[in-house]
């Protein structure tokens, strides 16, 4: 008898194997049966690539044993371009043969999606491969790089403290590829703007000059250290480890990106848009594509944001006359009164930042347990609040946030900048806190990434600020509808921050496509919206660096602004908001053209 199960045992282990066999044959050396096993094994691909990403996410850590992503660092190489473009012509000749009869209506979106997202990619690779600025103010790789290793490198065990010391020893290696691609961008020439030169020259400065107890990799990697439990020889060796790893590879590092900066300085562009670089105007259209997913016009794009600009301030400007203030001024001009008013400022004090966090905290709590009766479902990972670090506050914006890991073993972080006393008016915390936590950018990107109906590529192989970013304005504005901004000046917080948004879609194609200056943009947006001179000037000198982007948050608001309301009026009583939240939220990360195909698909199965 056990001779007999032995032997049918033996034949489905065969079978077993033969199976397994054949699928990873066709997964692959073939196409793929499926679509979504195909776009998984490129994103797979994708992240082997990226040990970064690995780190990222955080699953992955659990097998760094095999994969050893968490003592690596991406190495740019001059071939890395003509790589990545015969990969995505090889993907996209796949994806076509794909039959959309043989699709389910999800895999019939995500080829879609992918064929959107492949093409764009493409077309920048081949035709605008070096119109970036790898070394910018605000997300430059000297920010990146430093950012990354101080706040998502963990350290949980000695295994990881080794890791990030070599990591650390990477870097010298790093900027030295990035140097041989910014040659690359010099000879075809393209370079930043003066302000960008003047600004990275001086955070390098800032990193070369910095003591070690200063430099944020070192104080950042040192403070987790001690919360290990090991012996002070060990910490000793840590302290010394980080110490070398900073004299011999991070500062030599920051040294030779600083010479290149200096030695093209006098090739720095005179403009400010990217119209002024080689095919500028293409370009352009090609990020208003991809940072939107919509075929609008430079031209159709600004003058919406004129009539929103508009819209806006009228209501503002009732707001502002109801509660007594001077009905001769400008919205600009009375909310920049307001900015400067210390009733509505906290006081700089030295534990200004902490109170603001925790205030923030309060905030996005309160935010949470209300919105459970506007969703199906919320996050199961919790989302913190961090003030920016001290080495970029700056420069960077005036808040924004960083995902879970998958693992649970990282929340969801919203980064306050908290450097500019003016940036924290009282009456805009309660936007910020709603854009970038809950009911935002977290709910909606930890949703996706918890989502589990959805495939890989779904979740982590496609992103669009048109959708993200677009969600998160109409956060505000839900928040706003639900009752957790109902003091005037509270809403008031929520419209300046919407007007902010509009100004954006004027002055990113007035500076790219109708020929602003930096300074004609600053003045524009100081008018409109009362903003602090501090923040005017990093908003404008972010969207000169990142062209197209800035768009992207009203574009998607308005979008899903016009598919709410088609729905409730189309509908009748039969709508119901969690049910349009599910129809918006339920897909990742789509292109705005398949938002529009979910919820037309929920109002037709509310007729039937």
């Amino acid at each position: 008898m056990i001779r007999k199960i032995l032997k049918y045992v033996k034949r489905f282990l065969i079978l077993v194997v033969g199976i397994s066999s054949l699928y990873l044959a066709n997964l692959f050396l073939m196409k793929p049966f499926s679509i979504d096993h195909f776009l998984g094994k490129e994103l797979a691909f994708d992240l082997i690539d990226s040990p970064e990403a690995l780190t990222y996410i955080g699953i992955f850590d659990k097998f760094n044993w095999l994969t050893n992503h968490n003592s690596k660092l991406t190495i740019p190489d001059e071939d890395d371009i003509k790589e990545e473009i015969e990969s995505l012509e090889k993907s996209l000749k796949t994806l076509y043969k794909y039959k959309d009869s043989r699709l389910t209506d999800v895999q019939k979106n995500t080829k879609k999606i992918a064929i959107f997202d492949y093409e764009n990619s493409l077309v920048e690779l081949k035709e605008f491969p070096y119109h970036d600025y790898p070394l910018n103010q605000i997300g430059g790789i000297h920010l990146n790089t430093i950012e990354f290793l101080s706040d998502m490198h963990p350290v949980r065990n000695i295994s990881e403290a080794e890791d990030f010391i070599s990591r650390v020893n990477l870097i010298m290696e790093v900027y030295q590829g990035t140097v041989v691609n910014l040659e690359k961008q010099a000879d075809a020439g393209i370079f930043p703007p003066e302000f960008v030169y003047e600004r990275v020259i001086e955070q390098l400065d800032e990193f070369i000059n910095f003591a070690y107890e200063e430099h944020p990799l070192f104080n950042q990697f040192m403070k987790k250290v001690k919360a290990l439990d090991i012996s002070s020889e060990e910490e000793i060796y840590f302290e010394e480890a980080i110490k070398n790893g900073i004299d011999e590879s991070v500062t030599p590092g920051f040294v030779l990106l600083k010479n290149f900066m200096i030695k093209t300085q006098k090739s720095a562009n005179k403009n400010h848009g990217i119209w002024s670089q080689p095919d500028g105007d293409e370009y352009y259209k090609l990020r208003i594509r991809s940072y939107t997913t919509t075929d609008y016009s430079p031209e159709e794009i600004h003058q919406m944001g004129l009539d929103e600009v508009e819209r806006i301030s009228i209501r503002m400007k009732e707001i502002l006359d109801m509660l007594g203030y001077d009905k001769n001024k400008s919205v600009g001009e009375l909310m920049n009164e307001l900015n400067e008013n210390p009733d509505y400022l906290y006081a700089d004090t030295p534990d200004r930042k902490e109170i603001i966090v925790n205030d923030y905290t309060e905030m996005v709590n309160e935010a949470i347990s209300v919105m459970t009766d506007y969703f199906h479902t919320m996050p199961e990972a919790g989302v913190i609040v961090k003030a920016v670090p001290e080495y970029s506050e700056q420069t960077a914006a005036g808040g924004y946030y960083q995902p879970p890991a998958l693992d649970g073993s990282r929340p969801g972080v919203f980064y306050a900048n908290l450097y500019d006393i003016k940036q924290t008016p009282t009456y805009s915390m309660r936007t910020l806190a709603y854009h970038e936590a809950t009911p935002g950018h977290h709910h909606q990107i930890a949703h996706s990434l918890e989502n589990d109906s959805l495939s890989m590529y779904r979740r982590f192989g496609y992103r669009t600020s048109a959708f993200s970013e677009g969600w998160a304005l109409y956060a505000e504005r839900l928040a706003l509808e639900v009752g957790l901004a109902e003091d005037p000046y509270d809403e008031l917080g929520i419209l300046q921050s919407e007007l902010f948004r509009a100004v954006r879609l004027v002055v990113d194609t007035g500076m790219h496509y109708k020929k602003w200056t930096r300074e004609e943009a600053m003045q524009y947006m100081k008018s409109k919206t009362g903003m602090s001179d501090t923040e005017v000037r990093v908003e404008i000198e972010r969207y000169i660096v990142w062209p197209g982007q800035a768009l992207s948050y009203k574009v998607g608001m308005i979008k899903i602004l016009e598919l709410r309301e088609k729905a409730k009026n189309e509908m009748g009583n039969k709508f119901n908001i969690k049910d349009f939240h599910s129809a918006v939220l339920d897909h990742g990360n789509p292109p705005l053209f398949i938002v529009e195909e979910m919820v037309e698909k929920m109002i037709e199965q509310s007729k039937n």
